[in-house]
């Protein structure tokens, strides 16, 4: 039974957690501004500098690579540092983003744009592990919902980063994009200052034997299915996004429509995240991961139907609703899986081994899109979202698991 200062202090890091998720959701919204404007204008600019037409998408499979080799290192800072050291080092790397960017289109160099991109990468590292930060401390049930709260900062980066290239790109004509990357260091600035007066939630009271092995809560199956379901989840919609901005133009599609339908889609990734946390606690986390993995199959229906521009829009948006319901859910999922005191090992570890798969995927779009054309980038989504959706099922067959009865366990969290 739980003493009325212990309740006390729950209900205190309740708050806390309220509070720094309303701050880490302005600052997931500057973020995924920056996120927009290399989605939206690096493929095309690619295009224009790489040598193979194979490589267009070059740049944002180092960005895929950038999201891989962050996360641990960011993990590193907030355990040794804190969460706000974390936050404001990738924050830094998302002006480097910016301005390296810039100089690669001065300049015309494929391979500065490609660096360019691996910082920005690390700079969403950072921004994703927000969602684990506003569930620091809180109780169970609120915890799915200030993961979500922090996602509703892209509802506003879902006109940040397209209407900043539409506004932008045509400063300097013989320097594409050039003004647009500029003005993409100067949002990570604003970024900075929003997270510079971040306070962690109180952590919650930890046991005194510390947390179990990685390895031991890894091997566990909510943790396993979670990795694959989230996996699953970014990858089919980096895959897809990836190849839709090049694959409008090679349509003969103009970038106005095509940066509108990256607008649209990235509404649907993240406009859902007001609903999608009371969701999960109505209908749990593994039903709502399903339901993300079914319109992510929508999407790719719709993307094989016609290549007009409202089969892109359309698809572009079940994208980023499956994307929402996916990746919310097994992020839920994660958070169940591991005690306080486990906290930044765990997340950092479920990241790293999310976005390194999607890197190592993100350079066959290119490719794919090549050699294949759009059909087969969308042919993927069935297979892999079956694999999903087959890992939920064996999961939903076994026997529930506490955290409390596993090897090893001290207690339910």
């Amino acid at each position: 039974m739980e003493s009325a200062g212990g309740k006390v202090a729950q209900e205190e890091r309740d708050r806390a957690g309220k509070r720094l998720a309303v701050r880490l959701a302005v600052a997931s919204a500057l973020a995924g501004g920056n996120a927009a404007v290399i989605f939206a204008t690096e493929s095309v600019l690619g295009a224009a500098m790489s040598p193979n037409p194979g490589f267009a998408t070059v740049p944002l499979s180092c960005y895929a690579v950038g999201l891989a080799l962050g996360t641990l290192p960011i993990g590193w800072i907030a355990r040794s540092r804190g969460r706000r050291a974390a936050f404001l080092v990738g924050a830094f790397l998302g002006v480097l983003t910016g301005l390296l960017a810039a100089a690669a289109s001065f300049i015309w160099s494929f391979p500065l744009l490609c660096l360019s991109a691996v910082f920005g990468g690390a700079y969403a590292a950072a921004s994703q592990s927000y969602r684990f930060a506003a569930a620091d401390g809180a109780s169970p049930r609120l915890q799915p919902k200030l993961i979500a709260w922090v996602m509703t900062g892209g509802v506003v980066a879902a006109v940040i980063g397209p209407q900043l290239v539409e506004h932008t790109m045509n400063i300097w004509p013989q320097h594409l994009f050039a003004a647009t990357y500029l003005a993409q260091a100067g949002v990570a600035v604003l970024a900075m200052g929003v997270l510079s007066s971040v306070k962690a939630a109180p952590p919650a009271a930890v046991s005194a034997g510390g947390g179990r092995p990685l390895g031991e809560i890894v091997s566990r199956p909510q943790f396993i299915v979670a990795v694959i379901c989230g996996t699953v989840s970014y990858g089919l919609m980096n895959l897809v996004m990836t190849a839709a901005p090049l694959a409008m133009k090679l349509c003969g599609l103009s970038l106005t429509q095509s940066n509108l339908g990256l607008q649209w889609h990235i509404l649907g990734m993240y406009a859902p995240s007001f609903f999608t946390g009371p969701l999960i606690v109505r209908f749990g986390a593994p039903r709502i991961v399903a339901l993300g993995l079914g319109l992510e199959v929508a999407a790719a229906a719709v993307d094989l139907a016609g290549l007009t521009v409202g089969h892109f829009w359309i698809g572009l948006i079940l994208l980023g609703l499956g994307w929402n319901f996916g990746f919310i859910g097994a992020s839920a999922m994660v958070v169940a899986s591991h005690r306080p005191e486990e906290r930044t090992k765990v997340q950092s570890f479920n990241d790293f081994v999310i976005f390194g798969t999607i890197a190592v995927g993100s350079f066959a779009s290119g490719q794919m899109l090549a050699q294949g054309g759009w059909s087969l980038v969308n042919l993927v989504v069935f297979p892999l979202a079956a694999i999903a959706l087959v890992s939920l099922v064996w999961l939903a067959l076994r026997p529930a698991q506490s955290l409390a009865e596993a090897p090893g366990g001290a207690g339910e969290r």
